[in-house]
């Protein structure tokens, strides 16, 4: 929406300058998106005379013209052909920057005689894009008169409506506002209605589809159409808009003057002897006024004669009912169309019109009549002629209800101490019944967006501004004695750190991903699949996170970084029920490490288990009682090389091992891939500490020693449950074992393997006498065999 400030000042009696009218929008709550100050830009230019010009004295093209100025008499010279005595135009100083040339005036000599400033032309202004000399300005020009003025260069202010204000897409409402805000008087009034000379011949019909609801129109006859003055066109031109004749400028003014779109007919095109608004009709055609012909749907609203579609209605009318300069009897339409299907119908044709626009926005219902009286008075004034009876057909909406309201409740809900919350209500254009604090305010019809009192609070909080708001501090809250964060967020937090701090990188992907992959993983289920997806590839929510994980790694790959180690905590779905929700906190391990020249390869599946019991550490899970299933894993993991971790068969807190080969290959990953996937509900909370101070550091003064134990188990038997079996025998003692060799072969039963592994042990009050670790000796073998069927290695 673009208005110019001599405009504004047709209904604002104020003397502020653009930059004032700038800064109190901005404070009211309209958004300025660009300010086109011309006084700004041309200040160094002002009006001059030349008094003489004669020849050059070393150039034939040139003359040496005597010019008063704001400064005095200079001696200037010029190679504009017009260039004379008498002639009134635009001076330039030395020092001033000329915009169409984009050079800074200096003092230097042309061909021998100095040149004290310049005259310039329209293209050197950029008025123009093109000039054939100086600018020729009118002989009662005062010398010095600021080139904007004499120019009539007018400040262009540019700014963004919302959706729900549609009164500042007329000039009027926004001169109401900031009256309302202090910024002048607003002197629009109430439209004088013109008195018909006889009754409109030409009858009106409406359908019953509420697509326009209210359609007054009038006949004028005898008018003369031809260009508008020079004022109307200079104020369209100044906002974009290309003059056509003073017909449709009135139309166009008056869509920027008050928001106010209306239409006019060649009355003489009319067939039928009616105009109606009904929809459209399959089959319908309508050539534009753009040129362009449109198919009409049963879902758009049309004007229609006894000929048939004539005009799209709220959006374009149509060419063939268009006036011209030879129309003699015009018809004035002033409508009001349904917003949701105006908008409907911008979207279907793609047309987004100046009326169409302001229609599918919600024009004021209540100017529908005043609207036409407006209208008809212009063209009388432009055009003449004589005007029918206006016409109704229908009726516009109700207005908005009545609100009641207590003055207090802007400082209650707004906290602004303020006691011109009624006189700036009454400005805004609300009226206003009752009094202390049982007030009815009834919203004006142009405002269909204040529904209740907390909106009456917002006007009165924005008209007396934002930054008169109190700055008073929150209220002091007693912290939370467990701290701010659920559990679960808090060991979102801790896993999150405890893998970055392992060398692990955070992805953020999609929670949605294909159907097809989806069922890969368990998924992919009807109720998971989307109604609307944002795209063909993500139609299904997400079964597990590694999924999500596979195609990020893959996309790396294809940019040259095929290495990568990438987790993500997020939500996970096995239903469209709220607990079929869950957190999980999934990692993927896709190693193509360089080369060695040893040759000697890391085991990336250990390295995956160990960070993954590193972070269930962290997260205060009891990793010493976690069983490791093998083979149990769901389908997606390779069968001999993954695990279940669980506190029992139905307590599954994560999975892990190798990705299975026909996965990656149907997500297009060339493997070996590796990757975890932790239940976080699934984890038990740890119990909770009386205090949370860290136990006192217990350091033993005794020197502790180790034993090597080789034991034979079966192949089946896993090294993790021998480690368990042998680390409870003596827990008092025993400060840590670790398996240090596997071996098969000869020497060992057919079936079995054997099993190396080194007991540290920690005394604690005395050294241990040769009687004490024999004892512990047995019992670490009887616990081995116990457990695990472990035999000591011949």
């Amino acid at each position: 929406m673009k208005f110019t400030l001599s405009w504004l000042k047709d209904h604002l009696d104020t003397s502020a300058t653009i930059a004032e009218v700038e800064a109190a929008m901005t404070m009211a709550g309209l958004e300025v998106e660009h300010v086109t100050d011309p006084s700004a830009k041309l200040a160094a230019f002002s009006v001059a005379r030349i008094v003489e010009a004669v020849q050059h004295p070393n150039a034939d093209r040139l003359r040496v013209c005597q010019v008063d100025t704001k400064d005095g008499r200079k001696e200037i010279v010029c190679g504009a052909p017009n260039a004379r005595a008498g002639l009134v135009t635009i001076y330039a100083p030395l020092g001033t920057y000329i915009p169409g040339s984009g050079i800074t005036l200096e003092p230097r000599a042309v061909r021998g005689v100095v040149s004290n400033g310049m005259l310039c032309s329209a293209a050197e202004l950029e008025l123009s894009e093109e000039s054939d000399g100086i600018l020729e300005l009118a002989e009662g020009l005062e010398v010095g008169t600021p080139a904007a003025q004499a120019l009539g260069q007018e400040g262009v202010i540019d700014f963004e409506v919302t959706p729900n204000r549609p009164d500042w897409l007329g000039v009027a409402g926004i001169a109401r506002d900031l009256a309302a805000a202090g910024l002048g008087r607003f002197t629009t009034k109430a439209v004088e209605p013109v008195k018909g000379g006889y009754p409109c011949p030409i009858d009106i019909r409406l359908d019953d589809s509420g697509a326009c609801t209210a359609f007054a129109g009038r006949l004028i006859r005898g008018v003369k159409n031809g260009p508008s003055p020079a004022w109307l066109q200079a104020r369209l031109k100044a906002i974009g808009l290309r003059p056509i004749s003073a017909l449709v400028d009135v139309t166009n003014y008056l869509s920027y003057d008050r928001c106010r779109p209306l239409h006019v007919y060649d009355a003489a095109t009319l067939k039928g002897g009616f105009i109606e608004a009904r929809l459209g009709r399959e089959g319908e055609e309508v050539l534009a006024l753009d040129g362009e012909t449109y198919k009409v749907t049963p879902e758009l609203c049309v004007i229609a004669d006894g000929s048939g579609a004539i005009g799209l209605g709220g959006v374009m009318g149509g060419e063939t009912t268009g006036c011209s300069e030879a129309t003699t009897d015009v018809f004035v339409e002033c409508a009001w169309f349904d917003p949701i299907r105006t908008a409907q119908a911008g979207r279907t044709t793609g047309i987004t019109s100046d009326a169409q626009y302001r229609f599918a926005r919600g024009v004021d219902p209540g100017f529908v009549l005043p609207g036409i009286e407006l209208a008809t008075r212009m063209i009388l004034d432009l055009c003449g002629g004589e005007p029918s009876e206006v016409r109704l057909a229908g009726a516009p909406p109700a207005p908005p209800p009545p609100i009641a309201f207590d003055p207090a409740y802007v400082k209650k809900l707004g906290g602004l101490e303020t006691e011109c919350a009624v006189e700036i209500l009454a400005d805004l254009g609300f009226e206003i019944t009752g009094s202390g604090a049982n007030l009815t305010v009834q919203p004006p019809t142009w405002r269909r967006d204040v529904e209740g009192k907390a909106d009456l609070v917002e006007e009165v909080t924005r008209i007396v501004g934002y930054d008169k708001l109190p700055a008073e501090p929150l209220p002091e809250i007693a912290r939370p004695v467990g701290g701010v964060l659920s559990p679960r967020q808090a060991r979102a937090r801790t896993a999150r750190r405890a893998l970055a701090a392992l060398g692990w990188s955070e992805a953020v992907t999609w929670s949605f991903t294909g159907r097809k992959t989806a069922e890969l993983f368990g998924g992919g289920q009807d109720a998971l699949v989307l109604a609307n997806p944002i795209a063909a590839e993500l139609d299904c929510m997400r079964p597990s996170i590694l999924p999500t994980l596979i195609e990020a790694a893959g996309r790396n790959a294809k940019r040259g970084f095929a290495d990568v180690a990438l987790f993500e905590i997020g939500p996970i779905f096995s239903g469209d029920r709220p607990q079929d929700q869950r957190t999980a906190i999934s990692g993927l391990l896709a190693p193509h490490a360089p080369r060695r020249w040893d040759g000697v390869k890391a085991d990336d599946l250990f390295q995956v288990k160990a960070d993954l019991y590193a972070m269930l550490d962290e997260l205060g899970a009891p990793v010493a009682s976690l069983q490791v299933a093998q083979g149990a894993a769901s389908p997606w993991w390779h069968p001999g090389r993954s695990a279940r971790l669980q506190l029992g068969p139905k307590a599954v807190i994560a999975e892990f091992g190798a990705l299975h080969p026909s996965v990656l290959k149907a997500m297009d990953l060339d493997g070996p891939a590796y990757g975890f996937e932790v239940f976080l509900e699934a984890i038990p909370e740890p119990k909770k500490k009386a205090i949370k101070t860290r136990p006192a550091l217990e350091l033993s003064p005794l020197m502790p020693l180790s034993r090597d134990f080789a034991f034979v188990v079966e192949q089946k038997v896993a090294a993790g449950d021998l480690v368990k079996a042998v680390a409870g025998a003596d827990k008092a003692l025993i400060a840590g074992v670790r398996v240090f060799d596997v071996y098969a072969g000869a020497g060992v039963p057919e079936g079995c393997k054997s099993l190396a592994v080194e007991v540290s042990v920690q005394p604690k009050d005395h050294t241990l006498a040769e009687a004490e670790i024999e004892a512990l000796s047995a019992r670490i073998v009887a616990a081995a065999g116990k457990a695990v069927g472990a035999k000591l290695r011949a």
